[in-house]
């Protein structure tokens, strides 16, 4: 039995990646056999968020509480250890297939309204493979709602190291400024990252550096949104994104599962506890809708 339900399998030349029911998530992503993502068993459930679509929030939000339009509201806990609620409504979700064709799949969830967040929200995240550029992900978010609701959105995939130790990978980031957090994971301040071990922005080994951190200061030019993994034989893959996302999460993992390394390059339109702080919060206003999408092309 799949944990995480029914699988999608779509193809495009050598690209071929399968998605999943629950969490729409991207399970797994190979071009000429090779994972060009991180993977796990089906029949487990995604270790470390892999691959899931994060609605309606990214990330975590301190003690799940916040405010909106002189309301105060109360989520769940999601990440009890740290009192946080983490990742959005989505990643235990079943999202109903839409459409399935050869290299393309469209999944959609109608968020319900609930406790701590009475919002409907309908989102549909579209996975689409070119036989030359490889993978790209589009999500959208409508308002169904007669009020203004707070909203946020981002995914959760990781890049393989393709069997290499982290400490071998050089990674690239397009930010300037990190996000300095708190002992919960939270942000408490930002800080430019030029002249210490964060500023990735020319790419370097990873060396002893492992990450759960937020970036931001994004390079604004099209050509260079994008964030590289690249192994000592010159293979890996490029996440790349568009102006919707303004925040990356980047964690580093010697083992996602056992004998698998991988970086979870997060695109997020939002900071972590974005409800609090409106760092990047989105606010759709009645019928009002949102798109971003993010890629990758293997390496």
């Amino acid at each position: 039995m799949n944990l995480t339900g029914p699988q999608y399998v779509i193809e495009a030349g050598p690209h071929r990646a399968t998605i999943v029911e629950v969490g729409a998530g991207l399970q797994r992503y190979t071009c000429d056999g090779v994972d060009v993502t991180g993977t796990y068993d089906p029949r487990e459930l995604p270790p470390k968020a892999c691959g899931i679509v994060l609605v309606p929030w990214p990330n975590r939000i301190r003690g799940g509480k916040y405010s909106f339009d002189g309301a105060d509201y109360q989520l769940a806990l999601t990440e009890p250890a740290a009192g946080n609620a983490i990742h959005g409504l989505g990643r235990w979700a079943r999202w109903t297939a839409v459409t399935h064709e050869l290299s393309r799949l469209t999944l959609r969830l109608d968020v319900v309204p609930q406790n701590g967040y009475p919002f409907p929200v309908r989102a549909e995240v579209t996975y689409a493979l070119d036989a030359d550029r490889g993978l790209a992900v589009t999500i959208t978010a409508r308002n169904l709602a007669a009020r203004r609701v707070p909203f946020g959105a981002g995914s959760h995939p990781y890049l393989s190291t393709r069997g290499h130790a982290l400490a071998d990978v050089t990674l690239r980031l397009p930010a300037a400024e990190r996000l300095v957090t708190d002992e919960k994971g939270l942000p408490i301040g930002v800080r430019p990252v030029a002249g210490s071990a964060h500023d990735l922005r020319r790419g370097k080994r990873l060396k002893t550096l492992r990450m759960d951190d937020g970036f931001t200061a994004l390079d604004a030019d099209p050509a260079q949104r994008f964030a590289e993994l690249r192994t000592p034989d010159g293979t890996g893959a490029r996440l790349w994104f568009d102006g919707a996302f303004s925040y990356l999460q980047v964690l580093t993992l010697d083992a996602l599962t056992p004998q698998q390394a991988a970086v979870a390059v997060e695109p997020m339109t939002c900071a972590p506890d974005a409800f609090n702080s409106g760092a990047g919060l989105m606010v759709l206003d009645p019928g009002g809708s949102w798109t971003g999408t993010w890629g990758i092309t293997p390496l």
